[in-house]
């Protein structure tokens, strides 16, 4: 995995913390609802598997899944990517949307990419 700077890693896991928390609570007002929750369930299921290799990688943390949690945590994590990548084209250059978009793909990446590792 390639090397980033602390800065870089304290605002990916925050980044990748704070989409956790987002989609654990879309997931629970949907329950409430009735609405399907299969895609929130994957992704958010999804984004903790890559934050806990992310926190492995970088803090040591121990990472318990295997190869049949890791691939498809990998492919939706990759799937989430042109969303983000539409959302920050029409973000306006000094908007805090753009901020939190360009940091939210910098950790799905750098989360892939430590998934990926794990599977050479």
């Amino acid at each position: 995995m390639k090397i980033v700077s602390r800065q870089v890693q304290e605002l990916s896991i925050a980044s990748l913390e704070s989409t956790y928390m987002k989609l654990s609570n879309a997931y629970e007002s949907m329950t409430k609802k009735g609405s399907n929750t299969t895609l929130v369930l994957k992704r958010r299921d999804a984004l903790h598997v890559g934050l806990e290799s992310l926190r492995d990688v970088w803090y040591d943390v121990d990472f318990f899944y295997d190869e049949e949690a890791i691939l498809p945590s990998k492919d939706i994590l990759q799937s989430m990517i042109p969303s983000i990548e539409k959302q920050l084209a029409k973000a306006g250059d000094s908007s805090s949307q753009k901020t939190l978009n360009t940091r939210r793909l910098t950790a799905l990446k750098l989360a892939i990419e430590s998934l990926e590792d794990r599977l050479i």
